[in-house]
């Protein structure tokens, strides 16, 4: 008998909820297109295709004919289709119901469009833990396929993963594919000859090992440099299924489900909380994860076999790291309980469709691919979330006091007409979340700016525009590259001077923060020295915890007693901040109130600086998003784009909106005050290289006022006004 040995190849193709419509279009016509048109070409050659939720409505919508192909691949037989969950979530994210509820939908679509129900489940970045094994089986599903690093976890040597293992969880099995490293490092990044030599060098007598390689279906030409390298002269596809029907007498392409039928596990394994060792630095703090990357590959270069018990952190650790993704996912949980409590018919499922989409992982997380940092996604996952929960809530967000970011603290969700609000008061009783419902904007979707570990590589290459070094190659594989360098090794900068944006907010960004700061310094400060965060706080109000003193259904008044640092003393002084919503549904208003009662200061001259972030997607000088500001006390209006910076003297009223989100709020001032604003951007690394990221505008509202003689008040009403409602629409 001849030698031989299997290949399994799956390809997962991906785009996430909100993603913009030429990039679908790119991405098809440069890697999902082509993959069909190479396998029509290669009848011989099968493989694994996931697609997900976002991206097959997009296919049917857009391409019936690709739906088509697909579905005449998988008749006869030459492609599987994979499940998973629709909408392509994090499932250990989820609640139990949800992730049984994508997994079946999931199934479902695969079933009605293509013929098929699905077998294997693609798991969403590989995040693993073991509940899901039940999960998955309950929802019909028979393997799915994790990473090398996930057996490694599991103490199984590089040499044993070539084939499956059984995972169990509450009495239900599942069976696991593990990607093989080697084959994950040469396809489609080296030569063909090197990734047939890896396979030949695994040929057995009795055939009995199976080699998986599971991965992002955009590498093979929607990645920087893969189009020409896959596609292009290089052909690697072309070359490489080529290779595959030459040597099929010993190598052998099967389906996933196929070998399922055929052969045995390899035994059974208990897989930790795991994801990708990618995934798994990006996860910790940005000093550790330098550290565990340098000692990793380290590791890894001297053949260290404890670089197998080398472990970053866990995906959950996202929430700990980032306020924003903490947010978000609490906010998605509170809106699946609502949901799951609504009666059924027609409205659940329009919110449960709306719930789902708002469980796209990209802006669960952040790393080299996708994240939070995205603006418009994170946006468009926010929006899904407003859309379900005001079907569940009938339209009128109730105002509650709980601990909606599982922090252990109380904070209050602020209910009103047509909006809500999520104040924490124990960090300044800021609003970390301002929803309007009809039109479904998020208006503080705003990221902190932080340090990043990445960032050490920019502060590195200062000044370069254009640097890319080559990954360093398995052991068992030398020689040059010559291919493209994989994303995960390379360092590109878009544009040269990024790292002078590389300042960090001492505070998390949220709207109605009081400051108080000194009058001498604070003359001199603009939108550039403001942006810089730089400035000295005369008192403890920021991120200080504030008492409730009054909560009704549209009314919320906090107070703390803070300290005042004047002329060297320390002095007490009471701030109170109340907050007020009214209108209608498209008509809604916020009216936000700071006293300050400072009577054991002498009379000391301060500034009163509230700042309120906010995002309307302003990116890019986009000029549907705008300020307007009188340029001069009592004179005509200016306006400026939200990625802008402006600086005004004598304010009663300024406006700004974006008129393709249908939104535009009047802010009055009282008394007539400084209006001050800059963007908030933030660098951030992808496959494309580093780049700026727009994340809002911090609009800055400022009194000078006189402590020790009285109560100082300020107010500023916050008047909206939206041209359409979302919400009206079906769907």
């Amino acid at each position: 008998m001849t030698p031989r040995v299997s290949l399994a190849l799956v390809l997962h193709n991906h785009q996430p909820v909100g993603n913009f419509g030429w990039v679908f279009e790119e991405v098809w016509e440069k890697a999902y297109l082509p993959m069909i048109a190479a396998l029509e070409r290669h009848p011989s050659v099968r493989v694994g295709l996931h697609y997900t939720g976002p991206l097959l409505d997009w296919l049917t919508a857009e391409k019936p004919d690709t739906i088509e192909r697909i579905a005449a691949l998988a008749s006869r037989k030459q492609v599987e289709l994979l499940g998973g969950g629709w909408y392509e979530p994090i499932l250990a994210a989820l609640t139990v119901a949800d992730r049984h509820g994508q997994l079946v939908r999931m199934a479902d679509e695969i079933e009605r469009r293509f013929g098929q129900r699905p077998r294997g489940a693609w798991l969403a970045e590989r995040v693993w833990e073991p509940s899901l094994a039940f999960d998955l089986a309950q929802a019909g599903y028979e393997y799915t396929i994790v990473d090398d690093n996930h057996l490694r976890n599991a103490a199984i040597p590089d040499e044993r993963m070539w084939g499956t293992y059984i995972v169990d969880d509450q009495g239900r099995k599942l069976t696991v594919f593990a990607t093989e490293q080697g084959l994950r490092y040469t396809i489609p990044w080296r030569p063909v000859p090197e990734t047939i030599e890896h396979l030949q060098r695994h040929v057995t007598e009795d055939g009995r090992l199976l080699g998986t390689m599971g991965d992002d279906g955009e590498k093979f030409g929607a990645w920087p440099e893969t189009f020409e390298h896959c596609w292009g002269r290089m052909g690697w596809v072309e070359t490489f299924f080529e290779a595959l029907e030459r040597e099929s007498g010993w190598l052998r392409t099967v389906q996933p489900a196929t070998w399922l039928d055929s052969e045995p596990p390899l035994g059974r394994v208990a897989i930790p909380t795991s994801s990708y060792v990618e995934m798994t630095e990006w996860a910790l703090p940005p000093d550790d994860a330098l550290v565990f990357h340098r000692v990793l590959a380290e590791a890894r270069e001297r053949h260290d076999p404890s670089a197998a018990y080398l472990r970053g952190g866990t995906w959950r650790a996202f929430q700990s790291r980032y306020r924003e993704i903490n947010d978000l996912h609490k906010q998605m949980l509170r809106v699946s309980a609502k949901v799951r409590t609504m009666p059924p018919g027609e409205q659940r499922e329009r919110a449960l469709d709306h719930l789902y989409r708002g469980q796209s992982n990209d802006v669960y997380w952040h790393g080299l691919f996708g994240g939070v940092y995205l603006a418009d996604l994170r946006v468009a996952a926010l929006a899904e979330l407003i859309a379900a929960e005001d079907l569940a809530d009938g339209g009128r967000i109730p105002t509650e006091l709980a601990d909606h970011d599982l922090d252990g603290l109380d904070e209050v969700l602020l209910g009103g007409p047509g909006q809500s609000l999520l104040v924490d008061l124990a960090e300044g009783a800021g609003v970390g979340a301002w929803d309007l419902l009809a039109t479904r904007v998020p208006l503080m979707s705003v990221m902190r700016r932080r340090p990043e570990a990445t960032h050490v590589q920019l502060t590195a290459a200062a000044g370069a525009t254009t640097i890319a070094t080559a990954p360093a190659a398995p052991a068992s594989m030398p020689g040059d590259p010559v291919g493209p360098t994989s994303p995960h090794a390379a360092l590109v900068v878009k544009e040269s001077g990024l790292e002078r944006l590389l300042t960090y907010d001492r505070h998390e960004r949220r709207g109605g923060l009081v400051r108080l700061l000194g009058t001498g310094e604070s003359e001199a400060m603009g939108p550039e020295e403001l942006a810089l965060d730089r400035f000295v706080e005369c008192a403890d109000t920021v991120d200080a915890p504030f008492d409730v003193v009054e909560l009704s259904d549209d009314r919320l008044v906090a107070r703390r007693h803070a300290t005042l640092v004047t002329a060297g003393e320390r002095v007490p002084v009471t701030i109170t901040k109340g907050l007020l919503l009214g209108g209608e549904r498209l008509t809604p208003s916020l009216e936000a109130w700071v006293e300050i009662h400072a009577p054991e200061a002498p009379p000391t001259r301060v500034e009163l600086d509230i700042e309120w972030p906010f995002n309307m997607l302003g990116g890019g000088g986009n000029p549907q998003a705008w300020y307007s500001v009188p340029v001069a006390p009592g004179g005509p209006e200016g306006r400026s784009q939200h990625d802008g910076r402006g600086d005004a003297r004598g304010v009663e009223r300024s406006r700004f909106g974006n008129d393709h989100l249908g939104v535009e709020v009047t802010a009055s001032l009282t008394p007539a005050g400084r209006v001050t604003w800059y963007p908030i951007e933030t660098v951030s690394s992808s496959e494309g290289g580093f780049e700026r990221i727009y994340q809002g505008s911090s609009l800055h509202l400022r009194w000078p006022v006189t402590l020790g003689e009285g109560v100082a008040r300020v107010a500023v009403c916050f008047e909206i006004h939206q041209t359409h409602d979302r919400g009206a629409i079906a769907g």
